[in-house]
């Protein structure tokens, strides 16, 4: 029946005048509601509506399951002169049928097949194809979406867990591959639930040719991957994650692309989405191509990317990957590899206004998301608004307490002493921006060991070092991020070909791990000291920074009300110290909320009972104190009882 379906081109646009103006103007952020190919009725007849943005194609026809992959029979025209769109209707062509745009240059004899740019499914990798698809889908997550700016906010707990899809839970039987969405989606949202987690974080998804990228080297820039499902899937993947009351961020790659021939590169014979001089347009750590941030159109293309997950999958937050990357033209390049910008700086102008673009237009529309910059250097205002002069992102990872705190963590107790500084050094700068202390998947892999193996000593020590760890981030100011396995002490370097091994939680020092986190989330979300001001002085004090004989940090976390304080004191070596005298702010019975030296946890016990009582002895400026037994590699959350 198919096979005598005539399958006509017929002519017309969706573009008005307005349209290719923005798009030229390269202002167009919706551009995915007209070019790729839309699944639309014209005069009674079904079929797909095709539009490609092409300027230095001689033609450019559309080739599918429909006319045998024949590149001579379904021709686009360009409708709007000089505007390098080129268009048409297929009539009787039905969802789920496979495409791509065969494009013949103006330039020399290049003739290439392109998957469709704005393509909202792909085959399954390794196949290459695009597929005809909508994105109807009827949303159950009202609640959610009405009071998201309740979740979204900087003042509210952010305890994010990020996750790879693909080797969080693999199917156990013969098969053994990765869980598709659908079936995924319940088994993760009560995991997160019962850690206590509540944010995911989502390494990238969008369509990647190479697994192995993790999602980094990304292709299709409007689909979810096809490995896991279609993209209702997808949908349905999130609508679950928010009726459980969990947000979704999702890693998202404006940076680079691969340099697959069906893809983006030398798309239409010319450089039109990278930069035609390879120093600015050829990334020589991932051998991939920078695009042009210059070029409006590709601007809006990127711009049109993050707002289409925003709106069509309602995502709560990207997280911008290698910022730095883009904003300095000698990234990862020696002197004579790179281009001076035209001040004779090092600053790419066109990537930073383009970034300042993409928050802008961001946030605009999207009032209750945020966007947080993976962002390595010291580049000021990262996450400061744009009438401030920042770049705008509503966060920022901070790289520097990463680094200064696994160095830290990574050095034998008995010389931490002479290395006290790395832990109190970030509070010098901890106000600067709006930061998120992360523990991410780059830390756990390619010879950088698990979080666990990282940790000096014998099996005992590399415990209490652990959940030592995991208290001191989460009483740190910022928000957190742990990348998955970490919160049960993962003991392997994360495999992306391979599942967590969740039979460690069988084992009670994992375990414990796990019920440290657990309970380490549920107190940071109860006590708004713990999140309210995590990006203001007023909500940290120092009681005591310079303990370096002891190895011994204290601190206070503050809210809004006075009540609103906890008292956190960490020891950071395998002695426990008695009698250990502590000033406080007010006088009464101070309560242990927490000790991760407990039993429970797979600690030795040692604490206070519960509770300790102030004496009027000064010490620290204050004019009471506590005499506390402080636990070997151990931190301490105590709250004044009212």
């Amino acid at each position: 029946m198919k096979k005598n379906k005539s399958h006509q081109m017929e002519y017309f646009t969706l573009f008005s005048k307005d349209d290719i103006y923005l798009h030229q103007e390269g202002t167009h952020y919706r551009l995915y509601e007209k070019l790729g190919a839309h699944l639309i009725k014209f005069k009674e007849k079904e079929g797909v509506y095709f539009a490609i943005w092409a300027p230095n194609a001689q033609s450019v026809a559309v080739i599918g399951d429909f006319n045998q992959w024949q590149s001579n029979t379904h021709l686009l025209k360009q409708i709007h002169s000089g505007s390098g769109i080129w268009e048409g209707f297929i009539s009787e062509i039905e969802k789920g049928m496979r495409y791509k745009f065969h494009l013949k240059s103006r330039h020399r004899s290049y003739q290439a097949d392109k998957g469709d740019p704005f393509a909202f499914y792909w085959e399954k990798p390794p196949q290459t194809a695009s597929i005809i698809w909508d994105l109807d889908y009827h949303w159950q997550d009202q609640s959610w979406m009405s009071h998201r700016k309740e979740y979204m906010g900087l003042n509210r707990p952010f305890s994010v867990y990020e996750v790879h899809l693909g080797s969080w839970r693999q199917q156990l039987d013969s098969t053994n591959g990765s869980l598709d969405y659908r079936k995924l989606v319940p088994i993760l949202a009560d995991y997160v639930k019962q850690a206590g987690f509540t944010h995911v974080e989502l390494l990238p998804i969008m369509e990647h040719p190479f697994y192995g990228s993790w999602g980094y080297q990304t292709l299709g820039y409007f689909a979810p991957t096809s490995r896991y499902g279609s993209p209702q899937d997808f949908m349905y993947f999130v609508e679950y994650l928010h009726q459980q009351g969990i947000g979704v961020i999702l890693d998202w790659v404006p940076s680079h692309f691969p340099g697959d021939e069906y893809g983006l590169v030398y798309f239409d014979g010319t450089h039109l989405y990278e930069h035609a001089d390879l120093q600015k347009g050829f990334h020589p750590d991932w051998h991939s191509y920078i695009f042009n941030y210059g070029r409006n159109e590709v601007k809006e293309f990127l711009i049109s990317s993050a707002l289409f997950w925003l709106e069509k999958y309602h995502i709560d937050g990207l997280r911008v990957d290698a910022v730095a990357s883009m904003l300095y033209l000698d990234y990862s390049r020696k002197e004579g590899e790179w281009i001076p910008n035209q001040f004779g700086g090092r600053e790419n102008l066109e990537a930073i206004d383009f970034i300042k673009k993409l928050n802008e237009a961001i946030y605009q529309n999207f009032p209750d998301v945020q966007t947080i910059a993976e962002e390595s250097t010291a580049w000021p205002m990262v996450s400061r608004p744009l009438y401030l002069g920042g770049l705008g992102f509503g966060m920022k990872w901070n790289m520097g307490w990463m680094h200064d705190t696994l160095s830290y963590f990574s050095e034998d107790p008995l010389f931490r002493k002479y290395h006290h500084q790395q832990l109190t050094f970030s509070l010098l700068y901890a106000f600067n921006e709006n930061f998120v202390s992360s523990l991410s998947h780059d830390e756990v892999t390619h010879g950088k060991k698990s979080l666990l193996e990282k940790m000096p000593g014998d099996d005992w020590k590399k415990f209490a070092n652990l959940r030592l760890l995991f208290g001191y981030m989460f009483a740190h100011p910022g928000k957190q991020l742990i990348f998955m396995g970490g919160e049960f002490g993962q003991r392997k370097e994360w495999n992306h070909d391979t599942s967590l091994d969740w039979h460690l939680l069988d084992s009670p020092p994992h375990q414990g791990i796990f019920n440290w986190i657990k309970d380490l989330n549920y107190f940071y979300k109860n006590e708004k000291a713990l999140f309210q001001f995590d990006f203001e002085a007023q909500g940290f004090e120092w009681i005591d920074a310079n303990d370096s004989e002891h190895s011994v940090l204290i601190f206070l976390r503050k809210g809004e009300k006075k009540d609103d304080q906890v008292l956190i004191v960490c020891n950071f070596v395998p002695v426990p110290w008695h009698h250990y005298r502590v000033g406080v702010p007010s006088k009464g019975i101070w309560e242990e909320k927490l000790n991760s030296d407990a039993l429970i946890y797979g600690g030795s016990g040692q604490g206070n009972l519960g509770s300790v009582e102030t004496t009027p002895n000064p010490i620290h400026g204050k004019d009471y104190s506590l005499s506390l037994t402080l636990p070997p590699l151990g931190i301490l959350f105590l709250k004044k009882r009212v």
